[in-house]
């Protein structure tokens, strides 16, 4: 705990609310320093796979003992295939547990809308090249998804092309037609209906919003925002976030923000962002977001587009209450940001530099958003792999969110051994997915996993984690 930090962003701007004292950020430690942290996603198996900003090296980190990932340690893996560094790009976890990296609007620091890309397997430490869409000249930039099925959809950043990935022989379908505008700095929140949604951007129709149909393999009107959510001269937005009651919180680049309904189809106003202390209005213009255990929704704005001086805010559904600030809040712009949910329920904030820091916030889950367990195996054997069954293995939302810059969703069930005499933590690696889809409600779902070799032998508890909420543990032996 760091109370000198904890308060250090209270009164920012005339009018702020009181800070919440509870919340801190806390630094990682042990951060390399040739590594200038930057999108992060979370593997199956526990640890964190981070990229060197603007580059083609990755790191891992795999949390201590006792679970932490803020005194977690930090090892290199393999490269990006020779050529390939990007910044701003599509990304997901797979449900087999591969990773894919996807387009670009930089290369290696070159401004290049690159069609390059590539799938990580964590088990092998090695890349492979993925072609681009047959006929596409960019991706860039280019948003993506997994759907509830577990295809992987990508947008072509700089038109209304999208294609379905099958990721066992990399081949490419197109998909997304009738898109009324181009995919240019549009962000995709996965719906509890397997639908996925989109503010337009570059629409001749002010306010719009588009739903997806994986069904048909079209987009279709989805209402008015009710408040002007992008800026015309930069066609920036914010993220989108759907919370545990299936409202999506939208976040505008304008100061203004709204709410979508996912069970009724209807968009109201949410309140604007204030002022800073210098009467700046805040908003987010490329920016991430993340939801919490507790269901609130962490937001970091900053002045204007591209404007130095961050602050952050908490979402309760009703109101933004200012929380706690970075230590490198003057020199952050909210589009350097990346957030990423940890299954301990904490926020890992990345930003382009060797500072990682570890948002913890008070309050808890509603047990009714928490996964469960309805069938396991109770005697496990180390190296074999299990099938676990049970309800809401992938959590109520996405998680995180950025846009068409970053993704990091973590909709996907992690496993968590505990040994009853130690209290030392290990995670499985999870595969095999039963779906990807989010809010499945009483559906029973399942995962494969596999007992890792450093898990200690003995009377355990065994726990599914999703977005950071843990089941009710299961008690098994490990042999």
């Amino acid at each position: 705990m760091q109370p000198l930090r904890a308060i250090s962003g209270i009164f920012l701007f005339l009018g702020a609310s009181i800070a919440l004292l509870a919340q801190t950020w806390n630094p990682a430690t042990s951060v390399p320093p040739k590594l200038h942290a930057s999108t992060s996603l979370l593997l199956s198996d526990g640890r964190i796979l981070v990229q060197n900003n603007d580059a083609s090296d990755y790191w891992t980190l795999t949390p201590d003992l006792t679970g932490s990932y803020i005194n977690g340690a930090w090892t290199q893996v393999s490269s990006l295939p020779a050529g390939y560094g990007p910044e701003y790009y599509g990304s997901a976890l797979l449900p087999d547990g591969r990773v894919i990296v996807m387009g670009g609007e930089f290369n290696l620091g070159v401004a290049t809308f690159t069609t390059l890309g590539a799938i990580y397997n964590p088990q092998t430490d090695n890349w492979t090249p993925v072609p681009a869409p047959a006929g596409w000249a960019t991706i860039g930039d280019g948003q993506s998804v997994v759907l509830g099925n577990g295809t992987f959809m990508l947008a072509d950043c700089c038109s209304e092309n999208e294609a379905l990935l099958n990721a066992k022989t990399l081949a490419w379908t197109p998909t997304g037609f009738n898109k009324a505008d181009s995919n240019d700095e549009e962000g995709w929140t996965l719906l509890p209906d397997g639908k996925v949604l989109t503010v337009d951007t570059n629409s001749k129709r002010d306010m719009a919003s588009e739903i997806y149909d994986p069904v048909t393999g079209s987009w279709f009107y989805a209402g008015n925002t009710v408040v002007l959510l992008t800026r015309p001269s930069y066609a920036e937005i914010g993220p989108a976030v759907l919370r545990p009651d299936g409202t999506v919180l939208a976040i505008g680049a304008t100061g203004h923000n709204a709410v979508y309904d996912s069970l009724t189809g209807v968009w109201s106003a949410a309140p604007d962002f204030p002022v800073n202390q210098h009467g700046q209005q805040l908003d987010i213009a490329d920016g991430p977001a993340a939801l919490l255990p507790n269901g609130n929704v962490l937001c970091m704005t900053s002045p204007g587009v591209y404007i130095q001086g961050t602050v952050f805010f908490e979402w309760d559904g009703t109101s933004f209450n200012q929380t706690v600030n970075i230590p490198r809040a003057t020199v952050d712009s909210s589009y350097m940001g990346r957030m990423l949910v940890l299954p301990t329920g904490q926020i890992m904030f990345t930003d382009g530099s060797s500072d990682v820091e570890v948002y913890t916030s008070p309050g808890v889950p509603d047990p009714a958003w928490a996964p469960t367990i309805t069938k396991f195996t109770k005697n496990l054997v180390h190296g074999k792999a299990y099938t676990l069954s049970g309800t809401q293995f992938n959590g109520l939302s996405q998680g995180a969110a950025y846009g068409d810059d970053a993704q990091m969703a973590t909709n996907y069930p992690l496993v968590r051994i505990t040994n009853n005499a130690t209290g030392h933590v290990s995670y499985a690696r999870t595969f095999k997915f039963g779906t990807m889809a989010v809010a499945t409600g009483s559906k029973i779902v399942k995962t494969h996993f596999q007992v890792p070799a450093g898990s200690e032998p003995g009377a355990s508890q065994l726990e599914v984690i999703a977005n950071g909420i843990a089941s009710s543990p299961a008690n098994v032996t490990i042999r």
